[in-house]
C-alpha cells in the first residue's frame, strides 16, 4: 500500500476543501491535523469537515472517486490516487446515543459549532479553513494547547460514556504531547475505567501498542496506573505496582529502553510480573501468563513468540561472559538479538550494574559473519553418507558436533565423522 507524503496529503486535502467551497459549501480541516499544525508538528493525515450532506459530497466528487463506507455516519472517502491517498470528508453532525459504547446509534447533520461539541478533547475540536487561513475554535482548544492540557469537551463523564476508548486515547495524547491531564477528565476516567472492558481487544491493543512503542512510554504507564485503567487492561501488573523496588526498576528499564519495538517494551513492562512463570514453566512450553495477555489483546503470533523469547533469554545475556560459547553464539545469531541487547541494556542500566557482559556481547557482534557463525563442518546428509543410521538422536548428535566446532575441538568433516562414530547420547 502506498502511503502519500505529508505534502501530497496536505495538497490533496486543500484541493478537497477548495472544491467544496467552490460549490457553495463550508469546508474545514478538522481534528488531529489542526492540532498538529498548531503545535508545529507535521500532520500525518488530514480530515475535512463540511456542511455538505454525504450525497452532495458524492455528487461533487463523483461516485467513481468516492467511497460511501461511512455514509451512515456522514463520512465519505474521497480518493486522490496512489500519490495523494484519500481524504475522509465528514458532514458536520450531532451524535444521538451510544448504546454500544463506541459508535453513535444515529446522527443528525448540524453546524460546525455543534459538531465540535461531540468530539473528544478540546485540542482535537478545533477547525481550520486552510484556504482563508482562519481558525474556528468553539471549545477552547487553543487555550488548552497553550496551557498544554488534555481536557474532555463538555462533561467528561458523557464523553467517556459515549465512547470508552476515549479513556485510553486521553492517556496517549497526554503522554505523547507531554500535556497534563485535566483533573475532571482524569477523575472521570477513574470513574469509568472498568467500562473499558467493553471495548474490543483489537482497539485496546492498538492504543497500548502506540503507548508502549512511544519514547514517552513511562509517562503513559504512570497515567495508566493513576487512571486505574491498568486494573482492567493489564491486571497482571498490579502486584508489581504495589512492590516499590520492582516497580521503580520496571519504570527505569522502560525509561532506558532504546527503540520503539512493541514486544521489547512489553517485555520490559512484564519482566517481574511473569518472573514466577518463567522460573517454573518448562522452557520448551508457552508461558501461560504471557500467552494469556497476548491472546486477550489479540497480538500476532510473532509478537507472542518474541515476548516469550526475550524474557526467557534476557538474563542470559546479562551474564554473557560466563556462558559456554556455543550457547551464547546461538543467541547472538538469532534475528531478534538487537531487541534482546536493547532489553538487557535497559535492565542493566536500570539496576546500575556493570556493562561488561553487554560490552562483550557487542564486541562479538562485530565479528564477521563467517567468524560469528561459520558453516557447519557436518550435516545430517554427511552423517548418512558415512553410514550412520538416521534417527531421533541425530539432532542431539549434530548439536554436539556444532558445539565441538564452535569451541575449536574439531574443524574438518573427517574429525566430525570420527566424533559421530564415538558419540553416545548423554
Amino acid at each position: 500500500m502506498n502511503v502519500p507524503s505529508p505534502d501530497h496529503a496536505r495538497d490533496f486535502s486543500l484541493e478537497v476543501v477548495r472544491t467544496l467551497k467552490h460549490h457553495g459549501h463550508q469546508a474545514l480541516w478538522a481534528g488531529g491535523c489542526v492540532r498538529d499544525m498548531l503545535l508545529g508538528r507535521t500532520p500525518k493525515d488530514f480530515d475535512v469537515a463540511t456542511d455538505a450532506p454525504p450525497e452532495r459530497v458524492r455528487e461533487i466528487f463523483g461516485e467513481k472517486r468516492t467511497l460511501a463506507i461511512g455514509a451512515s455516519f456522514g463520512v465519505i472517502t474521497v480518493q486522490g490516487g496512489k500519490r495523494r491517498g484519500q481524504i475522509e470528508v465528514a458532514t458536520f453532525r450531532e451524535d444521538l446515543g451510544y448504546s454500544d459504547g463506541r459508535r453513535p446509534d444515529q446522527v443528525r447533520f448540524t453546524s460546525a459549532a455543534e459538531d465540535a461539541k461531540r468530539r473528544d478533547f478540546t485540542i482535537n475540536g478545533i477547525f481550520y479553513d486552510p484556504d482563508a487561513e482562519v481558525i474556528y475554535d468553539y471549545v477552547g482548544g487553543q487555550v488548552d494547547l497553550r496551557e498544554r492540557l488534555v481536557r474532555a469537551i463538555g462533561d467528561p463523564n458523557e464523553r467517556f460514556a459515549e465512547d470508552k476508548l476515549r479513556m485510553l486515547r486521553a492517556i496517549r495524547f497526554s503522554s505523547t504531547f507531554q500535556f497534563d491531564l485535566e483533573m475532571n477528565t482524569l477523575l472521570a476516567i477513574q470513574r469509568h475505567a472498568r467500562n473499558i472492558a467493553v471495548v474490543s481487544a483489537e482497539r485496546i491493543a492498538v492504543e497500548m501498542r502506540k503507548m508502549i512503542c512511544s519514547s514517552r512510554r513511562v509517562d503513559a504507564v504512570l497515567l495508566l496506573r493513576d487512571s486505574w485503567l491498568f486494573q482492567v487492561v493489564l491486571p497482571e501488573i498490579i502486584p508489581i505496582i504495589d512492590h516499590a523496588p520492582r516497580w521503580t526498576e520496571t519504570l527505569r528499564s522502560l525509561h532506558y529502553l532504546p527503540g520503539h519495538d512493541f514486544a521489547t517494551g512489553l517485555a520490559a513492562l512484564l519482566r517481574y510480573a511473569a518472573a514466577r512463570d518463567l522460573e517454573t514453566v518448562d522452557p520448551r512450553k508457552p508461558v501461560p501468563m504471557l500467552v494469556e495477555i497476548c491472546l486477550r489483546w489479540k497480538l500476532t503470533n510473532d509478537e507472542t513468540k518474541d515476548l516469550q523469547w526475550l524474557l526467557r533469554h534476557v538474563d542470559l545475556l546479562r551474564v554473557a561472559k560466563d556462558l559456554p560459547w556455543p550457547r551464547l553464539q546461538r543467541l547472538l545469531i538469532d534475528p531478534r538479538i538487537e531487541k534482546l541487547v536493547n532489553l538487557a541494556t535497559a535492565i542493566t542500566v536500570a539496576r546500575s550494574e556493570s556493562m561488561e557482559h553487554l560490552e562483550f556481547v557487542r564486541e562479538r557482534l562485530q565479528w564477521s559473519a563467517e567468524r560469528l557463525n561459520p558453516q557447519p563442518v557436518a550435516t545430517g546428509d554427511d552423517l548418512i553418507r558415512s553410514g550412520l543410521k538416521p534417527g531421533p538422536h541425530f539432532q542431539g548428535l549434530l548439536e554436539a558436533i556444532r558445539d565441538a566446532q564452535l569451541v575449536g575441538q574439531i574443524g574438518t568433516l573427517d574429525e566430525a565423522l570420527e566424533m559421530a562414530r564415538n558419540w553416545r547420547p548423554a
